[in-house]
């Protein structure tokens, strides 16, 4: 199949978060499986052209919005660990700033930036004579691809055998926007109440891209069933059940080449489950350069760590209630690598302060302490409110780090509390969202690290675990062969 695949972030290229990951992971394994795969992200200003070798097409593209035609360039790259070619449209207006998104609050124009991305990956398609079978759009910036398939696209040339399929990695960010001039630029008409793109008298992306898509996915089974049924649809319950059949649950899975112990360049040392003496090592080290001397290193503590988005949705409040009671009697140690509310980033710094021993603080993002703390501690905590998938809990499991997890989600479906008595299980799971039942998780966990040989069993459960993107990969070619049969 010539499968176009089009995303606001993609990894390495520009990342905000799991959807970069998952774009750039099945991207690569589709092409392996004997897929033609076409990436399209934005040329944000702070991508480093040099580093990863991006190329001028030459090609400048018209981009109709509104009545008018503005203007992109064309650029490309080869998706590193793979042959995938990446296209990125240039546009100083839309997309030559630092950031993806602008966090916290966005940048203003975000509806107009991805109403410009949407059309302009249409356009570039055409002028690379690149006729899809499959296009597969990600959360809303994205989203305006399935309708302008349907509205503008369909008797063009290129695309009137193409199927749209769009993913839903987050139902939070529905892209809600003014909704006359957005439709204007659209080029849909002045119809809008009551439209498919209407929702509280709002233009809502995510809307139109659920009603106009021949197949809706998400990120994990469990998440396909909550946001039909539960709050979790964020109030597009109605509409996802109108397209229930059409909704499908497709767990992310990991790129295995990338998060590997056994070959993972950014780690001291690396290991394997039949080499656990060097995640030891790893552990020993992260310490050492955090400045645990030699004597406190005699005290084998667990080290529990979180790398996450420090916001609510990750549970970061319940961490806020319950860890610092565990580091203060000198049960755990903890380190994190995050950012997000400067309300949690300056507890954790307060931590880190007081606690200079027990406690390591990463505030940013850096992918080498992310590979590095994921190998070091003996517990990834994953305490979300919600959670469509999850990756951090998967790469945990390839190091045979074991994840304490509440049970929402691709968390449920990834993770199963280890039960001593059958020696099955792959992590430690709470239920309800409450620091009693959070810290109840902890010290499950705690004992567990202190009982053999449990500690040992649930270790090589987590490596045993397989949860590839070529398993995804071969999922969605199924999911792109049911698209196209409704054509």
């Amino acid at each position: 199949m010539n499968i176009l695949l089009c995303s606001a972030e993609v990894t390495p290229f520009a990342k905000a978060g799991g959807l970069a990951d998952m774009a750039a992971s099945l991207s690569k394994d589709l092409a392996k499986l004997g897929h033609n795969v076409m990436l399209i992200m934005p040329k944000y200003g702070d991508i480093d052209t040099n580093a990863f070798k991006l190329e001028n097409t030459g090609h400048t593209i018209g981009v109709p919005m509104g009545t008018w035609m503005e203007y992109c360039g064309l650029w490309r790259a080869t998706l590193p660990g793979s042959k995938v070619t990446t296209y990125f449209i240039q546009s100083a207006e839309y997309f030559d700033r630092e950031g993806i998104y602008g966090n916290p609050d966005g940048f203003g124009d975000n509806d107009r930036r991805y109403i410009f991305f949407s059309r302009a990956v249409f356009e570039i398609a055409k002028v690379l004579d690149f006729s899809p079978d499959i296009i597969h759009a990600h959360d809303y910036h994205t989203a305006l691809t399935m309708p302008f398939l349907k509205i503008h696209y369909k008797s063009d040339p290129h695309f009137f055998k193409t199927a749209g399929v769009y993913t839903i990695h987050n139902m939070a960010f529905h892209g809600m926007f003014e909704p006359q001039q957005n439709m204007f630029l659209c080029g849909f008409g002045e119809f809008f109440n009551g439209s498919w793109f209407e929702y509280q008298g709002a233009m809502n992306f995510m809307k139109a891209g659920i009603l106009f898509a021949d197949k809706i996915t998400t990120v994990s089974p469990t998440y396909a069933q909550e946001i039909r049924f539960t709050s979790a649809g964020e109030g597009l319950q109605s509409e996802l059940n109108q397209r229930g059949p059409d909704v499908i649950g497709v767990l992310n899975g990991v790129d295995y080449s990338e998060w590997n112990p056994e070959r993972d360049k950014l780690l001291p040392i690396t290991y394997s489950k039949m080499y656990l003496g060097g995640k030891k090592e790893n552990k020993r080290r992260y310490l050492a350069e955090h400045g645990v001397h030699e004597g406190e290193l005699m005290q084998d503590l667990p080290m529990l760590g979180i790398v996450a988005r420090l916001t609510d949705q990750k549970g970061i409040d319940l961490l806020e209630k319950t860890i610092e009671g565990f580091i203060q009697n000198g049960i755990i140690r903890f380190t994190m690598l995050g950012t997000g509310s400067k309300q949690y980033e300056s507890y954790f710094q307060y931590l880190a302060a007081k606690y200079s021993t027990r406690s390591f603080v990463h505030i940013g993002y850096n992918n080498t302490i992310s590979h590095r703390l994921i190998a070091s501690c003996d517990f990834l905590l994953v305490p979300s409110k919600f959670e469509p998938c999850g990756l951090t809990q998967l790469y945990a499991l390839k190091y045979g780090t074991i994840p304490i997890v509440r049970h929402t989600g691709g968390l449920a479906d990834t993770i199963q509390e280890y039960d001593p008595a059958s020696g099955k299980g792959n992590g430690i799971v709470f239920h309800q969202y409450s620091p009693e039942d959070f810290a109840g998780a902890i010290r499950r966990a705690v004992l567990l690290y202190n009982t053999q040989p449990h500690w040992n069993q649930i270790i090589q459960n987590a490596f045993g675990c397989d949860y590839s993107a070529k398993k995804c990969a071969e999922r969605y070619t199924e999911v792109y062969a049911w698209a196209l049969e409704k054509i």
